[in-house]
């Protein structure tokens, strides 16, 4: 079992810097506050906004020194790379389409990545990122934060070990209603994600889906063979990009999986779910209660297994509050960066922590965009299936 021990667990902390995540955005946030929740990381640099006096006031209220807050990305990595402590890792919290470009840059420059999903919106762009961490040596880590939660690690664990039997049935929705309506007319945060030359050819699949498909791919072992996509634009004006995204899928194999993404769906609050069904058992996971994973096995009743507790797997025993006290989303995203952090530290210490345990790389963001763009390919020839490699 793996118990989260308050104290020093790098000789000396990554250095650490980001580009995006400026003051307001909700993400950058999410990022600094997983990035130091455990002294594994600490925040020297940055190209916090696209106005540079905005991005530097903000860094220095961070406590980044004036100097280290820089204009944008290319004066951030160049001027970082000739410091003696320059920085080591970097966060990428910007739109979509400015993805690959950053990244690539940052890995040319011999930097650890952590980059926001999708990793990029064309397919080639994101295999080349790949291929270029492997070259560079580095480790390209991919934020698809859902996945930091210890209970989805036990779903994980009981399909990896047989304990449902051969997979039948993946069923995953990531479904809330917060635009319903044309709120992007207020709101840049949603109006850049809708907008085609900024989030590229999708909405809610490359914002909302991916995060199922991943989630899925990661918990049920399975790959898939083919998909059919249906998606439309409730809200005339975000067309031709999607609000509302329901996807068929083939496995390899006998299994066949459904995926409902929506930003449409009044009444619900999030609405990301995962249920796994196979031929003795069953599991559900759903964020808003993500404490708690649903199981059943034939012929018995449901049950319901909680964080914390000493049945679960060893992978799923990484308790930063014990069992019953309610662990949420920021705890989901510090398990994912101690686990970054550990991986690209290069201390050998850091390499028995990081046993057992998972994180989101390069391979993950792959198939994210390789899943978003096969989805639209297949909606813009009526739903035709088409294959996934």
């Amino acid at each position: 079992m793996t118990h989260f021990v308050e104290g020093q667990m790098l000789k000396n902390p990554l250095r650490w810097g980001m580009v995006g995540g400026g003051r307001g955005s909700q993400i950058g946030y999410s990022h600094r506050d997983a990035a130091t929740r455990d002294g594994l990381m600490q925040l020297v640099a940055g190209a916090f906004d696209i106005d540079a006096e905005r991005g530097r006031s903000f860094g220095v209220s961070l406590g980044v020194a004036p100097e280290r807050c820089y204009e944008n990305y290319q004066a951030l990595f160049a001027a970082e790379a000739a410091r003696a402590d320059g920085m080591q890792v970097v966060s990428i919290a910007t739109p979509n389409s400015s993805h690959f470009a950053v990244c690539k840059a940052a890995l040319q420059a011999g930097l650890h990545v952590i980059c926001e999903k999708p990793l990029t919106i064309r397919l080639e762009d994101a295999q080349e990122l790949e291929a270029l961490a492997k070259q560079q040596g580095v480790v390209l880590g991919v934020m698809y934060g859902y996945t930091g939660y210890e209970m989805v690690q036990q779903a994980r664990a009981m399909v990896q070990n047989g304990e449902l039997g051969a997979v039948r049935v993946v069923h995953m929705q990531f479904a809330h209603g917060y635009h319903s309506a044309e709120v992007e007319s207020a709101d840049p945060g949603t109006k850049w994600r809708v907008t085609p030359a900024i989030s590229g050819p999708s909405y809610v699949i490359g914002d909302l889906a991916t995060h199922c498909y991943q989630m899925g791919a990661l918990v049920s072992g399975l790959e898939v063979e083919s998909l059919s996509c249906v998606r439309r634009s409730f809200v005339a004006s975000r067309a031709p990009l999607e609000d509302d995204a329901h996807v068929m899928l083939r496995y390899k194999g006998n299994a066949v999986g459904m995926l409902w993404a929506s930003a449409v769906n009044i009444g619900s609050a999030h609405g990301f779910k995962l249920r796994v069904v196979g031929e003795k058992g069953s599991l559900e996971w759903w964020d808003e209660q993500p404490n708690q994973l649903k199981v059943a096995f034939a012929g018995k009743p449901e049950m319901t297994y909680e964080r914390g507790h000493g049945y679960l797997d060893a992978s799923a025993r990484f308790e930063r509050v014990g069992g019953g006290h309610p662990a949420g989303y920021f705890d989901a995203w510090a398990n994912l960066y101690r686990r970054f952090a550990l991986a690209m530290s290069g201390e050998p210490e850091a390499a028995a922590l990081l046993a057992g345990q998972w994180f989101p790389s390069a391979k993950d963001g792959v198939e994210g965009v390789r899943f978003m763009l096969r989805c639209v390919d297949s909606a813009d020839s009526a739903s035709q299936w088409v294959d996934f490699a």
